[in-house]
């Protein structure tokens, strides 16, 4: 028996919805800033499915996601269909001139490790990694904007 735990975060990025958008939807450059995703392959033969490999000192997952829904510049969720059990969505709320992005993911824990786990503990972990990943996104996005604006 798997229960699920869930977990949201948000950041503000100084940066216009576009650019976020296409950043973050482009899945394979995802290792750059989410500390703990090692590779994002995008299937080529199913641009709906990619590869994930999750990898943090002496564990490694791995699993077969599938984009459920799309919207540009508004959503992307999607479920795991093989290996980890996870799912969630990213949003992206458009600010003008600023974007809001709220991750929430969902993950599948066996209900044996759940009752010797602290929740609120492993809480804390998954949230401040996930704040940390959204951190270090925004400082990406600022970087290739500023990158873009020295070029003009």
């Amino acid at each position: 028996m798997t229960d699920w735990l869930e977990h949201s975060v948000q950041i503000e990025v100084a940066a216009p919805i576009d650019l976020v958008w296409n950043l973050w939807s482009d899945l394979e450059q995802m290792p750059q800033w989410m500390k703990w995703i090692e590779s994002v392959e995008v299937l080529k033969d199913n641009p709906d499915l990619s590869k994930w490999k999750l990898a943090s000192g002496n564990f490694e997952f791995s699993w077969l996601s599938r984009i459920e829904k799309i919207v540009t510049n508004q959503i992307i969720q999607w479920e795991s269909v093989d290996g980890l059990p996870n799912r969630g969505a990213i949003r992206f709320y458009d600010r003008h001139g600023s974007s809001i992005v709220k991750l929430t993911v969902a993950y599948g824990v066996p209900g044996w490790l759940i009752k010797i786990m602290d929740n609120l503990f492993l809480g804390r972990i998954v949230e401040s990694t996930l704040m940390a990943d959204l951190e270090r996104f925004r400082d990406y996005v600022i970087a290739i904007e500023q990158k873009e604006k020295e070029g003009n």
